[in-house]
């Protein structure tokens, strides 16, 4: 009789929670419900008690918390509102149902309760404290609290508040929870009292780590005036690859152009006398603007040597190799032992760097900008010389000149295809 009774609270408890109970409870639930029910039969099975009491327990693990159907706050007193509609209809006495109520009531976490029954109620009700799942159930927990807008936990806040109710705000009462749960509650303290100090040491670390850093970004130049030497020796290096290279152009045009002028015009000058200045004043610009190309490019290369005293006194610029090339490897050591221990002489060492390699873009520039000149004029004035002297031939007729099938159209038409072909 009495399975059957418990039986159909079952029933009558899993319908109710499928069909009232709101899906943000994701740990007051009928999982819940059979985990409280299934730790009642084990501390009844390991506990003097009656038949009539273990039917109390079981009911009273089943309905107690049915009361959430309704909401959370006060869910005690309504679950003995349920509880009472519930037996009385299935025609309990008034002793079963006030023992179950007394049971339910028993359940409130912050109360401490006073009967043999409650004891045992409320440690099945907290036995996920001394299980193997307490970990999942908590966070079943934690995820409920922030759904149902009680309050929301980091996982290092849910985790210290675990330690707290743990440590100071839960205790079992029965013999059996006590002597079977009582260890693997320690131990689940202990897992979380390592973690926190994991974390606390973890803590500790970085923010020694951090101190370090700032302390190191303290000592060390600036950020900002580190990428201020960084992009402007980026820039001038850029801009000095950017003049050897117009250098090169120009050297490799002006040696095809005098490869074609020795290979066609200084052939044809005996017969064609009438254009040896214009091929003089040609091939002189030509040279000229090779010769100037090749000094903005020539490399100077200083002495490469310094003395103590020189970079005692910062006066010497050891981030060129010009000053240091001819030095033994312990002298060139030593010095940049000294600077790298002098923050002024490093950015000394920076600015005489960058200044010199502007002194030494303004003279390739500037050479550079003359030649390209020189080119330039020597085009316009060879082609004027070329006009000139064509025009002031006396052996060559202007109808000639402009008469594709004349002999000397033909000559000259002959020179262009020879020199296409050899371009």
């Amino acid at each position: 009789m009495a399975t059957d009774f418990i039986k159909k609270t079952e029933e009558f408890v899993f319908d109710l929670l499928k069909k009232d109970l709101d899906p943000i409870y994701l740990y007051h639930n009928y999982k819940h419900t059979e985990r409280v029910l299934k730790s009642t039969r084990e501390i009844i099975e390991n506990t003097e008690v009656t038949k009539d009491e273990a039917q109390i327990l079981e009911i009273a693990a089943l309905l107690h918390d049915t009361g959430y159907t309704q909401g959370a706050e006060d869910h005690e007193e309504k679950g003995v509102k349920i509880a009472t509609d519930f037996l009385t209809e299935q025609g309990a006495d008034k002793a079963l149902i006030d023992a179950v109520n007394t049971c339910i009531m028993e359940t409130k976490f912050k109360e401490v309760p006073t009967t043999k029954l409650g004891k045992i109620i409320r440690d099945a009700d907290a036995s996920h404290f001394g299980k193997k799942y307490f970990e999942e159930a908590s966070e079943f927990l934690r995820k409920e609290l922030e759904l149902r807008g009680v309050a929301t936990y980091t996982p290092t806040e849910w985790r210290n508040e675990n330690i707290k109710v743990l440590s100071k705000k839960h205790q079992y009462y029965t013999d059996y929870a006590l002597k079977n749960w009582q260890s693997r509650k320690d131990k689940n303290l202990a897992k979380l009292i390592k973690a926190k100090r994991k974390q606390k040491s973890k803590y500790k670390k970085e923010e020694m780590k951090a101190k370090y850093k700032m302390q190191y970004k303290n000592e060390s130049p600036e950020r900002g005036v580190q990428t201020f030497f960084r992009t402007a020796l980026r820039n001038h290096i850029k801009l000095s690859d950017i003049a050897d290279t117009k250098a090169n152009i120009l050297l490799s045009v002006n040696a095809i152009i005098i490869s074609v002028v020795l290979a066609n015009l200084i052939s044809k000058l005996d017969t064609n006398p009438y254009l040896t200045w214009p091929t003089v004043i040609f091939t002189l610009f030509s040279v000229t603007s090779m010769v100037m190309s090749i000094i903005a490019t020539r490399p100077n290369v200083t002495s490469g040597q310094f003395t103590k005293e020189d970079v005692k006194n910062q006066k010497v610029n050891l981030s060129f190799f010009g000053n240091f090339h001819k030095m033994k490897l312990e002298e060139f050591e030593w010095a940049i032992q000294e600077l790298v221990t002098d923050k002024d002489y490093i950015y000394k060492a920076l600015t005489k760097d960058l200044y010199f390699l502007g002194i030494v873009l303004e003279r390739k520039y500037r050479l550079l900008r003359n030649t390209y000149t020189v080119f330039m004029i020597g085009i316009i004035v060879s082609l004027i010389a070329f006009g000139i002297a064509v025009k002031s031939n006396p052996g060559m007729d202007i109808q000639e000149v402009l008469d594709p099938e004349s002999e000397a159209n033909i000559i000259i038409q002959d020179k262009v295809d020879t020199n296409y072909y050899l371009v």
